[in-house]
């Protein structure tokens, strides 16, 4: 676990790639980054399209053509400006040596949670062409890198201006160890959110079940008849909160339990966010 480090931005898994992926650059600084949902790649045909010539000389023509599609589209994406090119669809062995060649990272088939994430965060915008490419539409940061981590790339965005996000990258020995400390996480992150978000606290170490046991006893004490006993019983099962906590700390329960009462039962009600600290053997404020 000592090996899992936190990303001021976005970052997600490396995505499946073709030959030709070594030789792209791993590292740019303020790189232009550009967002599309479009293949990249030769297409083959369905199986039901035909294509009918009179002259064989001509087939030549229709498979230039088909090249002629791809490189422009590849030859606009460079022209763009954009060292980072990311797709939620395939970038085929073609086009990747050929961003290769020309020093531009390339993934494909970024998972569309993924792709949005960078967007926001970097301020680029999904393109469905690459026709007619402005610098407006594509997004930035202040360092992109591919880093390994054990077996594993992780493709990072560091500095993203478009908004404060941050990813935790967990590694440990275990599946179970790295679900473990990603609950841990978790819960921190949301209590943090929640006191963020919400000013007003609660006590804890037993402190809401005495004060309201102390409130239910001197309810009881206007009651006549029965119903005191039912009322008092309730009191007294409130207690069984701060008394297991006493328990499992190896407290004395007894000599606990009569702190308590007397501290919650103080006139000026200095007593009531009075708990059970099981780092110091007394209840503390």
């Amino acid at each position: 676990m000592r090996e899992s480090f936190l990303v001021d931005g976005v970052a997600f898994k490396k995505t499946f790639s073709y030959a030709g992926f070594e030789q792209q650059p791993k590292y740019f600084d303020n790189p232009k980054v550009l967002a599309l949902n479009l293949e990249l790649e030769l297409k083959s045909e369905k199986d039901n399209a035909e294509v009918r010539l009179s002259d064989p000389a001509k087939y030549q023509e229709i498979v230039d053509a088909e090249w002629n599609i791809i490189y422009d589209k590849l030859a606009k994406c460079v022209e763009s400006g954009a060292k980072v090119i990311l797709s939620r669809l395939a970038i085929g062995d073609l086009a990747t040596q050929y961003f290769a060649d020309r020093g531009v990272f390339c993934a494909g088939r970024v998972a569309e949670e993924d792709l949005l994430r960078v967007t926001k965060s970097t301020g680029a915008r999904i393109q469905t062409t690459v026709n007619d490419l402005t610098p407006d539409q594509m997004g930035t940061c202040e360092v992109f890198e591919e880093k390994q981590v054990g077996n594993e790339r992780f493709n990072l965005f560091r500095g993203c201006p478009g908004s404060k996000t941050c990813t935790l990258v967990l590694r440990g020995g275990a599946e179970q160890f790295i679900e473990e400390a990603a609950r841990s996480l978790n819960d921190a992150i949301e209590i943090v959110r929640r006191a963020v978000k919400n000013a007003a606290i609660v006590p804890g170490g037993g402190a809401i079940d005495m004060e309201l046991s102390r409130h239910l006893r001197d309810h009881a004490r206007g009651i006549a008849g029965k119903g005191q006993l039912f009322i008092n019983a309730f009191a007294r099962a409130l207690e069984i909160i701060p008394r297991q906590l006493c328990d499992n700390s190896g407290f004395d329960a007894t000599d606990v339990l009569n702190k308590l009462r007397q501290k919650h039962a103080l006139g000026d009600g200095s007593g009531e966010f009075i708990f059970v600290s099981v780092w110091a053997n007394i209840e503390t404020d």
